[in-house]
């Protein structure tokens, strides 16, 4: 938790935000011993945790299970050219971005893929959930997870020039399940596929971040009902009302929490960017020693948070709990086999 903050210091630091009457010195107080998850830190996460970092939540948890490339730096914006030279963790990039405008608050990055296995563990403890992620596979599982433990939490999303986003409190609004009984279905858009503006992604992070401060602060009241989409390029938008949880909703109805379970969950998942995950072991990997065994199959270079590992055509990352990403096929079959050749089985 956040050492409590001076008085002066705070009048200085958030003096325009505490000017905000339904803000004031006492929801400011309240936002330094706030404790708030970031799920993902690409686009959405990154001006998320800048907003959440710069208005005062005194923690942030940050879980991401990525590194910083070029292509990240038109829309992320926690991220330098250095980060992406550097093959940076998303969350560590982040918490030292965070750490230089704001020493006062405790950012805690997890790099990490958020699993059944580690879900309770990452998003313990925390009054609100952010969803910041790029899959409805996470967002079931956060949703199942908060349900369970009657967690707030909050979805976003964004690709191209669109955006949409709810709140969700558990037993008084509709759940994501509720809203989005199965995942979309045929081909489905991504930043991959049909690019994303900056500014979309900017505007769901604004509204994501200030219906957090409502929570935060206690102003319940305030909070939109509703699910909010918008199109900053075509000016469409729209408000579809949550309204309460649906009885025959399978997670907060019958509270069968398939995705917690991990009954729908692939051990393997595609990452986008013509890539695979392999995350199937947890092990420690000494990069050191795995350069050394590397270095006569190709390019090798590392830091404490990764190992890039380049034989072409393809370009493996290996993260310091076993954890890997193979670019340069969409094959699960061909990403197990040069793990398995190069990382070992």
């Amino acid at each position: 938790m956040a050492d409590a903050v001076h008085p002066m210091k705070l009048r200085e630091r958030y003096s325009r935000q505490v000017l905000f009457a339904p803000i004031g010195e006492a929801g400011q107080t309240k936002l330094t011993t706030a404790r708030a998850a970031v799920v993902g830190c690409g686009a959405t996460g990154s001006a998320l945790a800048s907003l959440l970092a710069r208005a005062g939540v005194g923690t942030l948890r940050i879980i991401d299970r990525d590194y910083v490339e070029p292509s990240n730096l038109q829309r992320q914006v926690l991220f330098d050219e250095q980060d992406a030279a550097e093959s940076l963790p998303k969350a560590i990039a982040a918490a030292r971005k965070i750490a230089a405008f704001n020493s006062e608050i405790v950012v805690e990055p997890h790099v990490a893929d958020l699993t059944p296995a580690n879900v309770a563990q990452l998003l313990g403890e925390t009054d609100l959930v952010l969803d910041a992620t790029d899959n409805f596979e996470t967002r079931y599982l956060i949703n199942d997870h908060c349900i369970e433990q009657s967690r707030p939490w909050i979805y976003a999303a964004a690709v191209g020039s669109y955006g949409v986003t709810m709140n969700i409190l558990p037993g008084e609004t509709a759940c994501l399940a509720c809203i989005f009984p199965a995942p979309p279905r045929g081909v489905v858009e991504t930043c991959d596929t049909a690019g994303i503006l900056n500014s979309a992604v900017n505007l769901v992070a604004s509204i994501e971040a200030t219906e957090a401060l409502k929570f935060l602060v206690g102003a319940r009241d305030k909070l939109r009902r509703t699910l909010l989409s918008f199109d900053v390029w075509t000016n469409e938008h729209s408000e579809i009302s949550l309204g309460r949880p649906r009885a025959d909703c399978q997670t907060c109805g019958a509270r069968d929490f398939v995705h917690l379970a991990g009954d729908a969950r692939p051990q393997i998942t595609l990452c986008g960017r013509d890539s695979v995950q392999i995350h199937e072991r947890s092990r420690p990997v000494d990069f050191a020693a795995m350069k050394v065994r590397l270095a006569p199959h190709g390019e090798v270079r590392h830091n404490d948070f990764v190992l890039k590992f380049l034989r072409a055509p393809y370009e493996l990352t290996l993260f310091a709990d076993g954890r890997a990403i193979i670019k340069g096929t969409t094959d699960t079959a061909v990403a197990r086999s040069l793990y398995a050749r190069f990382i070992g089985s």
